[in-house]
């Protein structure tokens, strides 16, 4: 049960990261009218790494922890790590945003 921890981590890390980013550089992918906004470095640069982010930091986080706490001491310093990195990526990653009055669609 424990030896699967890390891979449950890392499901669990890349769907919070995902659930966090994609929706923040939606206008990154969308790109407005008629395509003027996409951001392609937010696209096939920050988007993926952020994702590579969430799935490594969950399971290295537990293997480091669990050398020297127990299983559900780990789990919360796992949270309480995964709660860190996506505070300091709010306060530094700021995509292109939609302009006022933008909506998707015609």
């Amino acid at each position: 049960m424990l030896s699967s921890a890390g891979c449950v981590l890392a499901l669990a890390g890349v769907l919070a990261a995902a659930a966090y980013a994609v929706p923040r550089a939606e206008y990154s992918y969308d790109g407005g009218f008629e395509g003027e906004g996409t951001d392609w470095g937010v696209v096939l640069v920050e988007v993926p790494l952020i994702l590579l982010g969430g799935f490594a930091l969950p399971p290295l986080t537990w293997a480091a922890a669990t050398r020297h706490l127990r299983p559900w001491a780990a789990a919360l310093v796992c949270l309480a790590v995964v709660a860190l990195g996506l505070w300091g990526l709010d306060a530094v990653w700021h995509p292109p945003q939609a302009p006022r009055g933008y909506e998707r669609g015609i």
